[in-house]
């Protein structure tokens, strides 16, 4: 009989793991449903281990949040229902934890301490909160005891910056108390998404934390990228962001590249603007199907998401400047339809251009924390703390 705990297990006996990063605003149903769909047509028998929802605060799901009670719902052929939790007290992501497992809310659980985001940090969130290391190895013990059959995993970042560094104390406790794996983005907070991930972290933690797998984030930007991250860090998989923007048929090509087989071809521009089309579809859907969509325009409120996605598909095909501000501003399926006719079908896909950076690409900047938080390592005040919970999910 198949326990919770089964398909992460299959998952990392099948290593190198590939797993979609979770992205506020990207990452929900439909676009995890495009992700699987594409990836098995383009490589059957290929695809993702996991497909990781968008970040899920514990407080707004222990208040059922009406929002963050939407977000947390999975496709029924979801095959593992994997949702990240943030959170920065460790009683209230306990709760949540125990909620997950009471109620069959999720086959996975990751844990967000990774997160470079202002309204994050500037609360001790994200990651801002290994630098308190006792803080770090609670909550991840809270998460472990109360999630029952089901693995916790946990993603986070080199540190807060390269003055407090913090990956390896995070990561050998986090082995301590039990998770499934550890994920390391090779960037710090204050480098957001600028410069280049130093992959050398990544190796040193698989180093230090010996049969505990580690995954690594950062700068994959296509196959031969994942390749050469398992080749110069020995990771068990790797954790894919930025570079599946508008290529939600990465994962199929990484998952044949990271085991030696041959690299499935990039699509046609035509075969890309199918996916766009699917996607589009995927999201209208996802908001008819939503308890709190039938206040709005279903249509409507899917195209207008998906208007962010436009330049990420297109990249690298030869379109035009006025179809791609067209394109940026539709609102129904018939002037999605209407704007892709008028793009040549049978263009090759760009690699080279395709290849490059692509989503945020923010440069350095200090990182918000609370006052006088890297003061010490300890928590002063964890009633303070507490009240600093976010109440909105999505990052």
């Amino acid at each position: 009989m198949l326990t919770h705990a089964d398909p992460v297990a299959a998952a990392l006996a099948q290593r190198p793991v590939v797993v979609l990063a979770p992205m506020a605003g990207v990452t929900n149903r439909a676009y995890r449903r495009v992700c699987r769909e594409a990836s098995a047509a383009i490589a059957p028998g290929y695809g993702a281990a996991l497909y990781v929802s968008e970040m899920i605060t514990s407080r707004a799901l222990i208040e059922r949040d009406p929002e963050t009670l939407d977000m947390v719902r999975f496709d029924d052929d979801e095959r593992t229902r994997s949702m990240q939790l943030y959170g920065v007290d460790p009683v209230i992501v306990g709760k949540a934890v125990a909620m997950v497992a009471a109620e069959d809310l999720a086959d996975h659980i990751d844990l967000n301490f990774g997160c470079p985001v202002p309204k994050v940090t500037r609360k001790g969130g994200g990651s801002a909160l290994p630098w308190k290391i006792d803080l770090f190895r609670s909550i991840v013990r809270q998460a472990v005891q109360n999630a029952g059959d089901i693995p916790v995993t946990v993603k986070m970042r080199v540190g807060i910056d390269s003055d407090h560094v913090t990956y390896l104390d995070a990561g050998r406790a986090a082995k301590d108390e039990g998770v499934a794996w550890v994920a390391l983005h090779a960037r710090t907070a204050e480098q957001f998404y600028s410069g280049v991930a130093d992959w050398s972290h990544i190796a040193r933690l698989k180093a230090e934390l010996g049969d505990t797998p580690v995954l690594g984030n950062g700068d994959i930007w296509g196959p031969d990228d994942a390749a050469r991250m398992l080749l110069e860090t020995d990771v068990d998989g790797v954790v894919v962001g930025r570079g599946c923007l508008g290529r939600p048929w990465l994962f199929g090509q990484l998952a044949a590249s990271l085991r030696g087989e041959p690299v499935p071809a990039n699509p046609s521009s035509g075969e890309v603007m199918h996916w766009m089309r699917r996607h589009a579809q995927a999201l209208v859907e996802m908001h008819a199907d939503s308890p709190r969509g039938t206040k709005n325009n279903p249509e409507s409120v899917g195209c207008m998401e998906m208007r962010k996605h436009m330049a990420w598909y297109l990249k690298g095909f030869v379109v035009g400047s006025h179809i791609r501000k067209e394109l940026g501003l539709i609102s129904s399926l018939a002037q999605l339809d209407e704007l892709l006719s008028r793009i040549d079908p049978e263009q090759h896909y760009s690699t080279e251009a395709a290849d490059l950076p692509r989503g945020r690409t923010s440069a350095q900047k200090r990182v918000a924390l609370p006052e006088g938080w890297l003061e010490s390592r300890d928590v002063a005040n964890m009633q303070e703390l507490s009240l600093a919970e976010l109440s909105v999910s999505g990052g």
